[in-house]
């Protein structure tokens, strides 16, 4: 049952799972379906965010280890604040709230102020990152159990009791790899002992080392390991005879692209990616948002009889549109008397699902082939809902001069995030992106932007081993401008048709 909200509020600790929405929890989708306001740590998969409803407030609070984080007191007094407001919260914890989550602080700050709650479980990254690796944790001959702790404080643990244990994973160990190995050793692990080192579990940038006891440290010698389980004993082994086969026939197979479309508009380009065989790492360069003020678009929807063309130029516009269309009370009936022009196939897709037929769609993909090919727009007054800032100015000036009224109103806008996503920086970082994708001229700006507050002035270094592939020639323009260079541009303008060309520039036929 999905959570119901209350006058006094709510808090749910939800288990966000090991990374990728793809092992969400449907308990878990339901709280986020519900919220008024989250709470989520670092490692939590941006994507998970496409599912909060409008209203919802989120709210990131670091926790990565090594790294400036909330202190945990403020997070339990945010929590009991939110709650007394009415809210329904949700504390998002990577993998499950009850291993290493610190819940345990959480609920008795809860409790003492009387404050309502729910634990909604997690799959911790313990279990999937083995998993998905290929790696039983448990086997009738190799592994009858297996124990499961935290490299946080090895002095805290028993370690002449971990080296008699057949299967041991260790969370957040990586900074005390080289000691943990040889504490094991120390207290009887035979050196030659398989350990697998999982990173990024679940996630299309997820890498994996194997070795020994003896030789892991080595191998790993300049690697960026966090976030990561490790896995030691015999059933490493096992990983040889359960790991899937690798899909090396598919055209982007062992290529690992960045996508920088806006958090919760990546999917469908993902899918297309990932069916390609590609990685896909998502680093959201656009936050769509309200724009600061509903009095233009009000205005205009109240007087759309006065107008006789309605130009919606992206899926955005189309959302924000009908959206404040029905908030005001009136439905796609009051569009009888207007005719719709949109720019691309997506659009033109969004539009039918709100119960409404484009009467003009032109044959390019781009705002500049609308006005090439619309109809004789003389003496005719427009609507053209569009982003607050940063768009192009083109569509209104060629009506205008071709003898248009134009009404161009604020319909949404699209910011820049306020940080890189982390799976995308520890990608970056560690040189494993092959192709950074743009789907617009935004996400160029914001990705530049993002880069410059993350990594200073000689950011370029970051990206000058990956391609840079753009959706056409308008965003290109603006790659040149902020990186310097356009290796991959589609020739249809669409996510399909920047596929076509990744395809073509690995090397495989389309």
């Amino acid at each position: 049952m999905p959570p119901m909200r209350t006058e006094q509020g709510k808090v749910y600790l939800v288990g966000a799972g090991p990374g990728s929405v793809a092992y969400l929890t449907v308990a878990a989708q339901n709280a986020l379906a519900q919220a008024d306001a989250l709470v989520y740590d670092a490692l939590v998969d941006p994507a998970l965010l496409a599912l909060l409803p409008p209203r919802c407030d989120p709210i990131q609070v670091g926790k990565r280890g090594g790294q400036p984080s909330t202190p945990q007191a403020d997070i339990n007094r945010l929590l009991v604040t939110l709650s007394q407001q009415g809210k329904t919260v949700v504390r998002l914890k990577s993998g499950d709230p009850f291993i290493f989550g610190r819940a345990a602080a959480e609920i008795q700050a809860l409790k003492a102020e009387n404050c309502p709650f729910e634990v909604i479980p997690g799959v911790s990254s313990a279990l999937a990152a083995p998993l998905l690796a290929g790696i039983p944790l448990t086997d009738p001959v190799m592994s009858h159990g297996f124990g499961l702790f935290t490299g946080h404080d090895l002095d805290a643990l028993d370690w002449q009791t971990l080296s008699q244990l057949e299967t041991l994973v260790l969370l957040m160990g990586s900074r005390h790899l080289a000691d943990i190995c040889q504490q094991l050793q120390s207290h009887g692990k035979r050196g030659d002992t398989p350990v697998a080192i999982i990173q990024w579990a679940s996630q299309p940038q997820q890498r994996l080392w194997v070795g020994t006891l003896l030789s892991i440290v080595q191998q790993t010698k300049g690697q960026q390991l966090s976030p990561c389980v490790l896995i030691i004993g015999e059933v490493v082994r096992l990983r040889e005879f359960l790991q899937p086969p690798a899909r090396s026939a598919l055209a982007l197979a062992g290529k690992t692209v960045l996508v920088t479309r806006a958090a919760g508009q990546s999917s469908q380009f993902t899918q297309l990616l990932t069916a390609a065989g590609a990685a896909v790492v998502e680093m959201p360069a656009l936050e769509i948002r309200p724009p600061n003020d509903w009095q233009p678009l009000d205005a205009a929807i109240a007087a759309l009889a006065t107008y006789d063309w309605l130009l919606l130029t992206s899926a955005n516009a189309v959302n924000f549109f009908f959206d404040r269309l029905i908030e005001g009370g009136q439905d796609v009936r009051s569009l009888a008397s207007l005719k719709i022009a949109v720019v691309g196939k997506k659009t033109a897709a969004v539009l039918r699902q709100r119960g409404c037929q484009a009467d003009f769609i032109p044959p390019n993909y781009v705002a500049d082939s609308l006005f090439e090919h619309f109809p004789s727009a003389a003496g005719l007054r427009l609507l053209f809902p569009r982003v607050e800032s940063g768009g192009r100015d083109v569509l209104v000036k060629e009506f205008s001069a071709q003898g248009a009224d134009v009404t161009e109103v604020a319909a949404y806008e699209s910011a820049c995030p306020a940080q890189i996503a982390p799976a995308a920086e520890a990608a970056l970082s560690a040189g494993q992106i092959d192709v950074i994708t743009f789907a617009s001229s935004k996400t160029v700006r914001h990705f530049a932007q993002l880069m410059q507050q993350r990594f200073g002035d000689r950011w370029s270094a970051q990206v000058e081993t990956a391609a840079i592939a753009s959706i056409g020639p308008q965003t290109s323009l603006d790659c040149r401008a902020q990186l310097g260079r356009v290796d991959i541009e589609a020739q249809t303008y669409t996510l399909e048709g920047l596929t076509a060309a990744l395809e073509q520039w690995a090397g495989a036929p389309v």
